[in-house]
C-alpha cells in the first residue's frame, strides 16, 4: 500500500512539473526534461542538425526545438548520434506552431 502511495505521489509531482513547463508564459524560465535527440539525424524533421527534447506531458509527447545559441551548439555532440535523457532550462515561445526553447543550461541526466 505504501509503495502505491509513493508511486502515485511521484506521478502527480511529475505531472505538475511538466504542466508548469507547458503553461509557462513567454519569457519565464522553465525546466524541461525528456529525451534529447537530433532533429536531423534522429527525427528526420529539420534540414540541419538541431537539438530537440521530446518530453511527456499529460500522456502525450511534446517536442521542444532548441534555438541555436552557444549553449545548444556546445551540447549538440551529446545527442547527434544517439538519444540521451536531458534536462534543460530556458524560455519557451511558439514559433510556426512549434515550441521553441532558448536554453540557458542543458545537461544529460544519468
Amino acid at each position: 500500500m505504501r509503495n502505491k502511495l509513493v508511486i502515485g505521489l511521484s506521478a502527480f509531482a511529475l505531472t505538475l512539473f511538466t504542466a508548469a513547463a507547458t503553461f509557462a508564459a513567454d519569457g519565464k524560465t522553465v525546466t524541461v526534461s525528456g529525451e534529447g535527440k537530433c532533429g536531423k539525424c534522429a527525427l528526420k524533421e529539420t534540414k540541419e542538425c538541431q537539438n530537440v527534447i521530446e518530453a511527456k506531458e499529460d500522456g502525450k509527447t511534446v517536442k521542444y526545438y532548441i534555438a541555436k545559441n552557444d549553449v545548444s551548439d556546445k551540447f549538440h555532440k551529446n545527442v547527434c548520434q544517439s538519444s540521451k535523457k536531458v534536462t534543460a532550462k530556458g524560455t519557451v515561445k511558439e514559433v510556426d506552431g512549434k515550441k521553441e526553447l532558448t536554453v540557458t543550461e542543458i545537461k544529460t541526466v544519468e
